[in-house]
Order: C-alpha cells, then sequence, then structure tokens
C-alpha cells in the first residue's frame, strides 16, 4: 500500500514539475471522444467580422490532439493568401500527451510556398502551413492566427463535423456582419444532428457543437460531405479581386462576373489567331473545330495547380498562357475559350467542384464555391465538357472528376447552373474476351483482350503511363487469383477516338488446377473474379451509396486436357435486385472447350441504411457464384 501511495506522489510531483497546461493533457479527454477518433478537436474557435463590403477578418484559435498518423491532417493549421489577403499573425505550439510543452512556432518557422508550386507568374499567391514531423504520439497542437482580405465574396463555409474518425470536443462559430451587405446563410443536414444556434440576429450569427464522437466510416459510406452538416455563406454586396459586386442569384453573379473578372481576358496575338485558323482549315462543324482546338492546347501548355479560391479568381490573360505555355485551371480554360472564339466557336468558362466524389455547387444558394474551372461548349440543347488541365484527357471526357454535379456557366446574359455529363451504368463497361487452356498437370496459359469504356476507362488508363515493373505489378494484383501468374506479353492500346482502353494480354501459370487422385478443380473464372464481400455489421449507423455503377460482360473459351472428362460443372446464375443484376452461362462446345459467359451490372443509387444487409447479401451471392469450380476426371 505504501509503495502504490509512493508511486502515486512521485506522479503527481513530476506532473506539477513539468508547468503543463492540464487541459491538453489527453487523461482530460471523455473516453467516448477517444473511441474510433485519430484526431480529437478539443476546441476550435473562428471569429469572421465581414465589416464592409472590402473587409473581412478571419481569427482562429484551434486546439487538436493527434493520436496517429491518419490524424495530422486533423491539425488544420493552413492558410492561404495571395495580394489581397494579409496573414496578421500565426503561431503554435505543441504539448505531449501530459501537457508539456515540447516545441513553439513562430510564424517564421511555419513553410511558406508559392501555392502552384512552380512558376514565376504565381508568385502572389501563396500557402503557409505547419510542417511538423512529431516524435511521439499523441499530441496536441494548439494554433492561432488572423488574417483579413478584401474577397468578401468567399466566405469560408463551417463544418461541425470535418471528416469520418474525427471527434469534436468544442467548435464554436461567430460571425459578425454588416446589416446592409445582405447577409445569407444555408444550413444543410442538419436535421440528425445536434447543433445550437446560439445567436441569430441582423449583424451576429453564432453556432456551438459539443461532445461529437468520432463517426466510423463504414463500408460504401457517403462522401462525408453530402451526409455530416455545414453552413454555407454569402453576401448581396461582395468584394472579389478588388472589384465591388451585387448579386442574390447565379444568374446576377455570372453577369457580373463576365463583365468585370472575364471580359477582356481572351484577347490573343495576329500570330496565334491566324495558326489555329489555319490548323482548323475548312472544317464548318463546331465539334470537330473543337476537337483541333482541343488537341492544339494539349500539345502546347501545362498545367500548374492554383485552386479557385485560393490562387485568386481572375484568369490569367490568355495572351500570357499562349506566351508561357502554362497555366492554372482558370487560365488554360479561358485560353481554350479564346483559341475557339477565334475559329467561331462559342464556349462558356464554368465553375465547379473538382473531385472523385460528386461534389454539387448549391443550385439554389448563390455564394462563391467550386474549387475548379472546366469550359462548356454548347451543343443541341445540352452541353460538351471540356478539362482544360489535361494533357491526356479524350475531348469530352469527365469520368471521376468532374461528371455528375452541379456547376455554373458564366455566361454574358448571366450564370446558368447546369448538371454536368453522368455516365450511365451500363456505359461505365468492360467487355472481355479471350480463351485458356489447361495441361494434364493444371498449369494455366490464356489470351484476354479488356476493352474498357466510361468510368472503367478512367480507372484503367493510368496504367498507359506506368513504367513497366509498375505496370507489371498491377497487373499481377489485378490478376491475384491466379497464383504464380508470369506476363508473357502485355500490349496497350489508348483509343481516344472511341475512348476505350485496350488491353491485349498473354498469361501463363502454374498449378491452377489442383490436382487430387485423378482429379482435377479449378475456377471458371480466371480473368475477372469479383471477392470483395461487403463487411458484415451487427448494427449499421448510415445509408450507404454506389456512387457510379458499371456493366461487366466475359465471354471466355476452356480447353481441358484430352485425357479428362468433365465431372461437374457450375450451374447457371441468374440473380437480380435492385443493385444489380448477375449471369451466368456455361456452354458446352465439345468434349474438351466449354464456352463461359457472364454479364454483371451494378446499379449507382443511394440506400438507407435498412437495406445494406441485402446489398451484402447480394454481393456474396456474386462472389459465390464468381469462385464456382469444374471438377475434371481422368480417363482410365
Amino acid at each position: 500500500m505504501r509503495k502504490k501511495i509512493f508511486v502515486l506522489f512521485l506522479f503527481i510531483i513530476s506532473a506539477s514539475s513539468f508547468s503543463q497546461k492540464l487541459e491538453y493533457s489527453i487523461l482530460s479527454i471523455p473516453d467516448s471522444l477517444k473511441t474510433n477518433a485519430n484526431a480529437v478537436i478539443r476546441f476550435n474557435q473562428k471569429d469572421i467580422i465581414v465589416s464592409s463590403q472590402k473587409k473581412m477578418k478571419i481569427s482562429t484559435k484551434r486546439v487538436v490532439t493527434v493520436f496517429n498518423e491518419m490524424g495530422l491532417d486533423a491539425i488544420g493549421a493552413v492558410e492561404y493568401y495571395e495580394k489581397v489577403s494579409t496573414i496578421n499573425s500565426m503561431d503554435a505550439i505543441v504539448y505531449n500527451s501530459f501537457g508539456k510543452e515540447i516545441k513553439k512556432i513562430k510564424r517564421s518557422d511555419f513553410k511558406d510556398v508559392s501555392a502552384s508550386g512552380d512558376g514565376t507568374m504565381f508568385s502572389d499567391n501563396r500557402v503557409i502551413f505547419l510542417d511538423y514531423t512529431p516524435t511521439e504520439y499523441p499530441f496536441t497542437v494548439v494554433y492561432e492566427s488572423e488574417k483579413t482580405t478584401s474577397n468578401t465574396a468567399f466566405i469560408p463555409f463551417w463544418l461541425p463535423i470535418e471528416d469520418y474518425f474525427i471527434s469534436v470536443e468544442k467548435k464554436v462559430l461567430n460571425l459578425y456582419f454588416s446589416p446592409d451587405l445582405g447577409f445569407r446563410k444555408k444550413e444543410i443536414n442538419f436535421s440528425k444532428f445536434k447543433i445550437e444556434k446560439t445567436t441569430e440576429s441582423q449583424s451576429q450569427l453564432s453556432y456551438q457543437v459539443s461532445n461529437i464522437v468520432a463517426k466510423k466510416k463504414e463500408a460504401n459510406s457517403p462522401y462525408f460531405l453530402d451526409f455530416f452538416p455545414k453552413v454555407i455563406f454569402g453576401v448581396d454586396k461582395f468584394n472579389l479581386e478588388g472589384v465591388d459586386g451585387v448579386a442574390k442569384n447565379w444568374q446576377e453573379y455570372g453577369k457580373w462576373y463576365y463583365e468585370n473578372l472575364l471580359k477582356g481576358t481572351d484577347e490573343l496575338s495576329d500570330e496565334t489567331v491566324a495558326k489555329i485558323k489555319t490548323l482548323v482549315g475548312n472544317e464548318s462543324d463546331k465539334i470537330a473545330k473543337a476537337k483541333i482546338v482541343y488537341n492544339y492546347v494539349q500539345e502546347k501548355v501545362r498545367y500548374v495547380s492554383v485552386q479557385v479560391g485560393i490562387g485568386g479568381f481572375k484568369p490569367m490573360l490568355a495572351k500570357d498562357v499562349d506566351r508561357l505555355g502554362y497555366g492554372d485551371c482558370k487560365a488554360l480554360s479561358n485560353y481554350t475559350r479564346a483559341l475557339l472564339a477565334a475559329v467561331g466557336v462559342e464556349s462558356y468558362y464554368t465553375e465547379l467542384y473538382g473531385s472523385s466524389n460528386k461534389m454539387s455547387i448549391e443550385p439554389d444558394f448563390f455564394s462563391v464555391q467550386g474549387n475548379h474551372v472546366i469550359l462548356a461548349i454548347p451543343k443541341d440543347n445540352q452541353y460538351v465538357f471540356l478539362e482544360c488541365t489535361s494533357q491526356d484527357n479524350p475531348f469530352g471526357f469527365q469520368a471521376n472528376f468532374t461528371d455528375d454535379r452541379q456547376a455554373v456557366l458564366i455566361k454574358p446574359e448571366g450564370g446558368e447552373v447546369v448538371k454536368t455529363k453522368n455516365y450511365e451504368d451500363a456505359d461505365n463497361k468492360q467487355i472481355s474476351k479471350g480463351s485458356y487452356k489447361l495441361d494434364e498437370k493444371g498449369d494455366f496459359s490464356g489470351k484476354i483482350t479488356i476493352i474498357s469504356e466510361g468510368t472503367q476507362y478512367a480507372s484503367k488508363v493510368k496504367v498507359e503511363k506506368m513504367p513497366p515493373n509498375e505496370r507489371e505489378a498491377y497487373f499481377k494484383e489485378y490478376w491475384d487469383n491466379i497464383n504464380d501468374l508470369k506476363i508473357e506479353s502485355l500490349k496497350i492500346n489508348n483509343n481516344k477516338q472511341k475512348i476505350s482502353f485496350i488491353i491485349d494480354a498473354e498469361l501463363h501459370s502454374t498449378a491452377y488446377g489442383s490436382l487430387t487422385g485423378n482429379n482435377m478443380m479449378f475456377p471458371i473464372n480466371a480473368f475477372n473474379k469479383y471477392s470483395q464481400i461487403p463487411q458484415r455489421y451487427r448494427s449499421r449507423n448510415y445509408p450507404f451509396e454506389i456512387e457510379r455503377g458499371f456493366y461487366d460482360e466475359d465471354e471466355i473459351e476452356i480447353v481441358i486436357p484430352e485425357n479428362y472428362t468433365i465431372e461437374a460443372k457450375p450451374t447457371n446464375y441468374d440473380i437480380k435486385d435492385k443493385f444489380g443484376e448477375y449471369k451466368t452461362e456455361v456452354v458446352s462446345v465439345s468434349s474438351t472447350k466449354l464456352v463461359y459467359k457472364r454479364k454483371f451490372l451494378i446499379n449507382k443509387g443511394f440506400y438507407d441504411k435498412s437495406e445494406y444487409e441485402n446489398y451484402r447479401k447480394f454481393m456474396e451471392q456474386i462472389a459465390k457464384a464468381d469462385n464456382s469450380k469444374i471438377m475434371l476426371t481422368k480417363k482410365e
């Protein structure tokens, strides 16, 4: 007993000698907030003061405890600034798990770099961030900053919950604004979360949340910004890039933006105009002309990354892009717009969110939103969208980055909210045709041709630029169901005109067929086996989403050794559900030859959590069917 008291006394003495801040000790964090958490936001207060049409001050105090490497992004000690913004102060203190100070970081110790990564044209657009490498976990960072800007059109939105696996002990937003600015807000996904609105008046708005436990990401969880709460803000009277503006909706914003930030940025030299007209020649179809221009842009310029809302809003002059050969998404889209105009093709500068997650601007609420710019060409009451930052994308291809989401077109007569291209489930296809044969030892040799389109084109085309060793590793993982795989030959054809990616491969493997006495057994689906059964949950917490559907069709010829007969083959499957369809057929061509046919469709959709178990069982049936085996018996 004395020993225990003495140890406790030593702990108290040593703890007090640290001169630590006890509130930053992890011992003060409730256990409920540690569960499933990579980090805990201990305290985060953001005060935003929009004092006039052209002045906004943002003050931040943020205390975050990080438990592991996956929680490092939650520190959030980062600020972007440009010529219309000033960072007045910025500092941080790092504490260990007991609340002892271990490092003090002044602004001069933060990393301050160009937001573009390179290029002198973007030297005014910068990012300053805490570049801290921890020596131990957990640790706590106390971060404070103050920033002023004239860009009042871009009021930061507020996220009570910042991501999965992050707990919140306390988070506060105080927003002060001049009543004559026409302040507006939109609260999204509030109904299922406890968010306290502490103040709402003609000049102030305050929110607070407390003790929000970390949300564990489940299989097929929706993108957190589509499901968790957020508030977006706007003012009717704003300033952007030093220009005063008034807009209450997207139509008014688009007209103002065109007149004040876009108009006059599309001038090109006479030499460049003559060059692009010569390339287009006598072509009269506007889409055909646009393809020539798009190809010219891809070959001439390169992309330098500066996001909308970070690296300024006004695009670089088209003639400067033409001279320098590079630009960000705004600059390259505007440059392409200028070249198209030179050959008589109308196009529109288009703002949206670029992300693999389908995040849309809010169509019924104007505020400066989005992080990316593309170009839209009108065609038959629809639009063809161009990703002008890519030197590889086929003309009009958007899959997996800007597809199926709301965007705003900037037109001379005003803004227009439109939906970008939706790739239908059946259009995201992979068509496989091939053959394989087994010898008496069960060794495998096969040929396969795979044609991928739609979103499946987007996921496959990356292998084109892989070095040979990485490409081989990719395909060995892709066909990881074939043991001891050797890729004898591999040919790739990226057909950008048809937007199809074609793979021709010859494969070899030993012991694909398993021998037991006079029997040989092997899985019938060698080239496109599905095996990822969704995780089972005793109690599912959230809805689930299939963000993009797809369609696979396979036809494979199978040749068995002549001295074997088919003892048993898989039954034909025909499975249908709201989530998709699956069908197989095994056709006997001769005593040694089979044809295996397979069709598999998955439907995109947003589903209630109560339907998850049915979905899991549906996919489990697919995996079971794809693992079906053929049994052979050796002839006497």
